[in-house]
C-alpha cells in the first residue's frame, strides 16, 4: 500500500520531530528540493540493487533474463509512480492526490521559480483536486518555495536589463502569470524614469548604426516603434529618437509626432 509522504520529509537536518517547515525555506529557488529525502530513496533503492546482484550471480543468464522480464513489466509514470490502471489491476488504491501534488510542485519549481497561478493551471492540467492543491499550493507559499512577490521583482530586474523591456511591458508579463497587482506595482516601481530613459537611449545607440542610409522619417519610425514595442511611452520614445538623430546631425525641427 502506498504510503503517504510527510511534510517533515522535506525538512533539513536542523528541523526537529515537530517542526513542519521546509529546508529550503530558508533560500526560496536556489536550493535543489530533491536534495533531501529522495535522494536517500534512491540511494537506499540502489543500494538494494546490488546486494540482489550479488546473490543472483551465478545463477546463469537465466538470471539475468528474469531480471530484465521484471524490470520491463515495472510500470513508470510521470509523477515518478506507477499509473493509475495498473494500481487497480494490483488492487491498490489510488495515489494520494494530496502527495501527488506535492510531487508535481516540487518537480516543476527545481532550477526554475514559479508563481502560484503558474503551479495551480499545472495541477488543475493533471486533474488534481481542487482540494488536494489548495492544501499544497498553500504549504510551499508558507514556507517560501512559492513567493509572487519574489518572483516579480527578480523578472524585472533580469527582463529589464536583459531585454530593455519598460515597466508597462514588464508589468503586462507579469499578469499574464498571475501575479498579484499590488505584487506588480511594487516591483516595477523598482524602475523609475529616469533609469527607463537612459536604458531607452542605449537601445537606440545600438540601432541607430542599421538605420543609417534611411531617411529621416523611416529612421525615426523604425527606432520609436522599437521602443513602443518594448513599452516605452510614446512621448518618452520620440524624444530619445530624436536626440539620438540631432547628434548625428539630423534637422528633427520640423519633424512631427505624426510620423511616428
Amino acid at each position: 500500500m502506498t504510503r503517504r509522504t510527510d511534510w517533515a520529509e522535506y525538512t533539513d537536518g536542523s528541523a526537529g520531530p515537530g517542526d513542519g517547515t521546509y529546508g529550503a525555506a530558508a533560500a526560496p529557488y536556489e536550493t535543489d528540493p530533491f536534495a533531501t529525502g529522495l535522494r536517500e530513496d534512491d540511494e537506499a533503492r540502489h543500494g538494494d540493487g546490488e546486494a540482489r546482484r550479488g546473490g543472483g550471480r551465478g545463477r546463469g543468464a537465466g538470471g539475468t533474463r528474469g531480471r530484465r522480464r521484471r524490470e520491463r513489466a515495472e510500470p513508470s509514470a510521470e509523477d515518478g509512480g506507477a499509473t493509475s490502471s495498473s494500481r487497480a489491476e494490483k488492487g491498490e488504491p489510488p495515489r494520494d492526490p494530496v502527495e501527488q501534488a506535492r510531487a508535481i510542485c516540487l518537480r516543476l519549481l527545481t532550477g526554475t521559480p514559479r508563481t502560484r497561478r503558474q503551479l495551480a493551471d499545472a495541477l488543475r492540467k493533471r486533474e488534481i483536486p481542487d482540494e488536494a492543491a489548495e492544501e499544497v499550493l498553500s504549504r510551499f507559499e508558507e514556507v517560501g518555495l512559492i513567493n509572487d512577490g519574489a518572483f516579480a521583482e527578480a523578472w524585472v530586474e533580469s527582463r529589464h536589463h536583459g531585454r530593455g523591456l519598460a515597466r508597462r511591458a514588464l508589468a503586462r508579463e507579469l499578469r499574464t502569470k498571475g501575479v498579484d497587482s499590488a505584487l506588480i506595482d511594487a516591483a516595477v516601481s523598482q524602475l523609475d524614469s529616469e533609469q527607463e530613459e537612459e536604458t531607452a537611449r542605449d537601445l537606440v545607440d545600438r540601432k541607430l548604426r542599421a538605420t543609417r542610409g534611411l531617411d529621416r522619417d523611416k529612421r525615426l519610425r523604425r527606432l520609436a516603434g522599437m521602443l513602443a514595442r518594448k513599452g516605452y511611452p510614446e512621448g518618452m520614445a520620440l524624444r530619445v529618437v530624436r536626440q539620438a538623430l540631432e547628434e548625428e546631425g539630423e534637422d528633427t525641427e520640423y519633424l512631427g509626432d505624426e510620423a511616428f
